[in-house]
């Protein structure tokens, strides 16, 4: 491979992970063409760069929690579904990965969190992590008010009660026990105008004790991890932008209308700095959380308006809910289970484990994946869960070092992964959500409609790293007129019409002149030349996630392929040029095999087409050689004959739908 000390550094071991869809459903449009397509055009690029024996991806059913306990329930009610809520969680797993397998996503192994071979390694982990969590002193016991209805006589869990966002400035459509739609987390009892699912009456506060962890102080360490983020290219603002959010002092944002009664029972509050700038609000600033929940006390039992801003908070480890996995009895308090989202985060690691062990490997080697400085996790998530992997995820990684942590882990300790957030993928301009107003297409939906190929190459040339974008198919727009092109095909077409072309052009003519044969040429300068820059190119812009600009490098590409392929042939054909037609031959099929490669992570099924009519090993794809010409895969180009490509045969079909009968 060309040296060049410019080019981006890789790890030598990587593991991919792709979000835990809940167990509740199947995977939607978000979970597809928002984290798992891109998740897997990494991981499938990694292993052509770095070698498929260093990469894992893994991803997982998230079994546990309150929303699949709360949409087991009411399906049961209805009459919706019979069986246990272990069949549920089963059905919906087998259901998510027929639809992964659909879409070509060619995971290591998609596990579940509460069945399965990795069921136990989860259990086991899980107490583990917990119980150091504890020894190292981030651990504290807390007494906290639960939400409680008094006609079903039983405690709420994080979905059966619902309101509205303390946050101050919060746009969410919906908020739960302590977290909303968007993913801020307050304190149960700040929750605005609570209501339970069961009976729809205010439910109750009763204390219950649970164990959470102290990421409040984990403030100055964060502030450091957000300062490397800075300097890191790769990063996206908008998460650090999110992150730094959370990391603000406590605050509460009061009414203009209620200063006066603030100032009345000023001497009551804990000290604080008041901001007054003329806005609706002023603002309380506190240095501690601690004193920013007494406030918020004596603020409401003085009748003051107020909303809370964001900032970190105790993040709670257990809770109360049955169905989950079973917290390791500490101090004596025994019987509770573990929050979903602490436990869905240190999934992948169990879930490392369980795929070493099912490939018969000592399951500890996880630590050579997750602790090394050689290796490299990179975590593909969607806007809304930043918190939970950011600021949460990272400050308990740290935790784990010891009683005085760093934010560069020695070698031995969890190393702190990389995040690659996308945004919203909205449907018709407006945020898509399977629990929301707006219904969009099911991944299987539009697979009625398109390839799987059309739509990973459309979802990466959304430009999500950027901002969210309107995913709007013609098929489900009932603005669209028949006239009217579909914009999901814009990528696709790319597929289906340039590239399609330019390779069976390459196979036709090398039948009909050449015996079927690649000339052996010397490659033109200006071929190797642009094929080599598009190499480069397509290297920086995958180390730093950018696939919409890998999808229009790609672009780029592939139709000069096509314009140099009909202008050249054309003259050679027109002059009868014989020599000019094998250069043209020679030139066009290294472009085939370049655009082939980088494609390869993006449109798996069509480029391993390529490689199977070149007749070629899988060292086609290795990024050791990805300047080789073709020749050099072949034992004896000169007789190296290619796979006889039959008429009218596509390397990247159409979908039958998007096929006239005239074709």
């Amino acid at each position: 491979m060309t040296v060049d000390s410019d080019r981006p550094k890789f790890p030598k071991r990587a593991v991919v992970t792709a979000g835990m869809p809940y167990g509740n459903k199947e995977l939607h449009l978000g979970h597809i063409g928002g984290v798992f397509v891109h998740a897997d055009t990494f991981a499938r690029f990694l292993r052509d760069r770095i070698g498929k024996e260093n990469v894992i991806f893994v991803s997982g059913t998230d079994c546990y929690g309150s929303p699949i306990l709360e949409n087991y329930r009411q399906l049961v009610e209805n009459g919706e579904f019979k069986g246990t809520i272990d069949e549920f969680v089963q059905q919906n797993h087998k259901l998510q990965k027929e639809i992964l397998d659909k879409y070509y996503i060619d995971i290591n192994l998609f596990a579940a969190s509460s069945f399965g071979p990795a069921a136990e390694n989860h259990r086991k982990f899980s107490e583990e992590f917990i119980t150091r969590l504890y020894e190292n002193g981030h651990l504290i016991k807390m007494t906290t008010s639960q939400f409680y209805d008094p006609e079903v006589g039983m405690f709420l869990n994080g979905r059966q009660v619902v309101g509205k966002c303390p946050i101050e400035g919060c746009k969410s459509e919906r908020a739960y026990a302590d977290e909303c739609s968007l993913g801020h987390q307050y304190m149960p009892q700040d929750l605005i105008d609570p209501r339970s699912t069961l009976t729809g009456k205010r439910p109750e506060m009763r204390d219950v004790t649970n164990w959470y962890f102290r990421l409040d102080g984990f403030r100055d360490l964060l502030v450091q991890w957000v300062e490397r983020l800075e300097s890191d290219e790769s990063a996206r603002k908008f998460m650090i932008k999110s992150i730094k959010e959370f990391l603000e002092p406590p605050v509460i944002y009061v009414k203009r209308e209620f200063l006066d009664v603030v100032e009345k029972i000023k001497d009551k509050l804990p000290d604080f700095t008041l901001i007054d700038e003329g806005k609706s609000s002023a603002v309380m600033s506190f240095d501690k959380l601690e004193k920013r929940e007494k406030a918020s006390l004596i603020l409401a039992e003085n009748g003051v308006r107020f909303r809370t801003g964001k900032t970190l908070v105790p993040f709670r480890i257990t809770g109360n809910v049955e169905w989950g996995v079973p917290a390791p009895c500490i101090e004596g308090l025994d019987g509770l289970t573990v929050w979903v989202w602490p436990e869905s985060l240190w999934a992948p690691i169990s879930f490392t484990m369980t795929y070493l062990e099912m490939n018969n490997r000592d399951k500890n080697e996880w630590k050579e994946w997750w602790c090394s400085k050689d290796s490299q996790v990179y975590q593909f998530l969607g806007e809304d869960n930043v918190y939970f992997y950011g600021p949460a995820e990272m400050a308990m990684f740290m935790a784990q070092q010891g009683k005085n942590p760093t934010v560069d882990p020695p070698e031995g300790q969890l190393q702190l992964p990389k995040l690659i957030v996308n945004n919203h993928i909205l449907f018709m301009n407006q945020k898509a959500s399977s629990s929301g107003s707006i219904k969009p297409p099911s991944a299987r939906d539009l697979l009625e409609y398109y390839t799987p190929e059309q739509l990973r190459a459309h979802f990466l040339g959304l430009g999500l790293g950027i901002r969210s974008v309107s995913f709007q198919p013609k098929p489900f727009n009932p603005s669209a007129s028949e006239k009217d092109s579909d914009p999901v095909l814009k990528e696709g077409n790319l597929l289906t019409n340039v590239f399609n072309r330019a390779v069976r052009s390459c196979f036709y003519t090398a039948q009909k002149y050449t015996d079927g044969k690649i000339p052996v040429r010397k490659i033109s300068e200006e071929v190797i030349k642009e094929s080599n820059e598009t190499i480069l190119e397509y290297e920086r812009l995958m180390a730093r996630f950018e696939f919409h600009q890998v999808m229009n490098l790609m672009d780029t590409y592939i139709r000069n392929m096509n314009k140099y392929w009909s202008k050249m042939i054309r003259e050679a054909d027109t002059t009868n040029n014989e020599e000019l037609r094998l250069q043209v031959l020679a030139d066009t099929f290294h472009m085939v095999r370049t655009a082939a490669v980088l494609m390869h992570p993006i449109a798996p099924k069509g480029t391993e087409m390529i490689r199977e009519y070149l007749r070629v090993g899988e060292e086609l794809w290795s990024w050791d050689r990805i300047f080789d010409p073709i020749y050099e895969f072949m034992e004896n180009p000169e007789e190296h004959k290619l796979k006889f490509l039959e008429p009218r045969v596509d390397f990247f079909k159409k979908h039958p739908s998007q096929i006239s009968q005239n074709e």
